[in-house]
């Protein structure tokens, strides 16, 4: 398989690190194509739980190049951190690690606007943001005063670069505010400080993609947040900063939509969402209901903030919409485990509003925060899953909720994650995505 893509098709936190853990043993190059350190991949291997912020899950695989691509935005901070933990666990980075040049930088000014505006609360809409200066970066870029990592290497455009941010109205409306946004030449200083520490890995990572593919290699594309938080298709303006579908990995990454293979879609088993924004399926039934029980055995807080993730049962109407837009070929439901031991299991297979049924969600937040899911009730299972290795091995109730999700979705179920550690996998045997791989998935 050339290429594929990993697309997050909730919002967010569906596991993907994992998936793309499990899956770059059969390809060459794993690539990231938006987002920044808001995102957390979580990867546990022999029951040892990693982080990943920045770098892509597929760092774990010797010999697999991990390129962080023209779309992300980069702490440079705590990108060193990462790596310096990363080559504390024993990984090789040099010669694997590549950072694209025209990745944008999350400068100390953007982490200040991200504070400032989520403490304003503008018309009493509290984002939720994970206050780490991703938006203000993003906007930054759209109104062409970014300072991109190329910028960093060259006097005559950092400088001016800072500057021009400076005197933009992103940082007026700080000073307005009674911040200090800093002055150039003292923020050029640092900022170059923290660049040379990164330099080694800093190249054209367009070329070096599109070369890659030249010559047969195999790139697993991946992506961070999920569907749902989409810039554009999300519930805006609960979103997030950038374009989390499939189709956003061209922009990011500078690869032509012709090189994109196939598409696979990650799905938790149930529903989780950190921050503020509709979330039609939220269990908010108190400390002792299903939502706080989903919530304690998926130890659901986010890996950047450690939020309490909001919890609730399948949504089967955003589950459909992700696939409209993103097309999925085969799709791997995660934390299946967590609902183990449930007398009976709860899916959402359409919206109620105002007396009629929506098989889509609504284009406004405001819209969306009044509709009432309307729910199919399955018999749940109650043994533990999380030993076992086979698909046919599942119980029988397992596997008719795995088909029901299917039929939601509107794509097979190919993979299944029963537990957190990388061994804890199930590839369906004689699926689209093992007759694509061409061989099972190694733990």
């Amino acid at each position: 398989m050339p290429s594929l893509a990993v697309i997050g098709a909730q919002w967010g936190d569906e596991g993907k690190g994992k998936v793309v853990d499990l899956l770059s043993e059969s390809f060459d190059v794993v690539a990231r194509f938006q987002g920044g350190p808001n995102a957390g991949h979580t990867v546990t291997i022999g029951g040892v739980r990693h982080a990943l912020h920045h770098i892509p899950a597929g760092v774990f695989r010797p010999g697999v190049t991990i390129v962080i691509g023209n779309g992300m935005v980069l702490d440079l901070e705590k990108l060193q951190e990462e790596i310096e933990a990363l080559e504390r666990a024993g990984l090789q980075l040099a010669g694997r690690l590549f950072i694209s040049d025209r990745a944008h930088v999350i400068l100390p000014l953007m982490r200040q606007l991200d504070q400032w505006a989520e403490s304003q609360s503008h018309a009493g809409i509290k984002l939720g943001t994970t206050l780490r200066g991703i938006g203000p970066t993003y906007e930054a870029k759209a109104a062409r005063v970014g300072v991109r990592v190329a910028d960093l290497f060259e006097a005559r455009t950092l400088l001016p670069a800072l500057e021009r941010l400076l005197a933009s109205p992103l940082a007026c409306g700080l000073r307005a505010a009674g911040e200090d946004p800093g002055e150039p030449a003292a923020l050029a200083r640092e900022i170059q400080r923290r660049a040379a520490r990164i330099a080694p890995y800093v190249t054209d990572t367009v070329s070096l993609l599109n070369e890659r593919l030249d010559r047969g290699d195999e790139i697993l594309f991946e992506g961070a947040q999920g569907s749902l938080l989409d810039i554009d298709h999300g519930f805006y303006p609960y979103v997030t900063s950038s374009t989390t579908l499939a189709g956003g990995l061209c922009g990011g990454l500078g690869i032509s939509p012709k090189r994109v293979d196939a598409v696979l879609g990650v799905f938790k088993a149930y529903c989780t969402r950190v921050g503020s924004g509709p979330m039609p399926t939220e269990l908010a039934d108190g400390p002792h209901g299903h939502g706080e029980r989903l919530r304690r055995r998926g130890r659901e807080y986010g890996t950047t903030t450690g939020r309490p993730r909001r919890c609730g049962w399948f949504d089967g109407v955003a589950a459909a919409y992700a696939q409209r837009l993103n097309r999925f070929d085969c799709a791997c439901v995660t934390l299946l485990d967590v609902l183990d031991g449930f007398e009976e299991v709860r899916v959402c297979v359409a919206y109620r509003l105002d007396g009629q049924e929506l098989r889509v969600p609504p284009p406004t937040a405001a819209t969306a925060e009044r509709v009432e899911p309307v729910y199919e009730t399955l018999p749940g299972w109650r043994g533990p899953i999380g030993h076992l290795r086979r698909w046919e091995e599942l119980p029988r109730e397992a596997r008719a909720y795995l088909d029901r999700l299917a039929e939601l979705i509107g794509t097979e179920v190919d993979m299944v994650s029963v537990g957190p550690d990388r061994a804890q996998s199930i590839l369906r045997s004689g699926s689209w995505l093992a007759r694509r791989l061409g061989r099972d998935v190694k733990a």
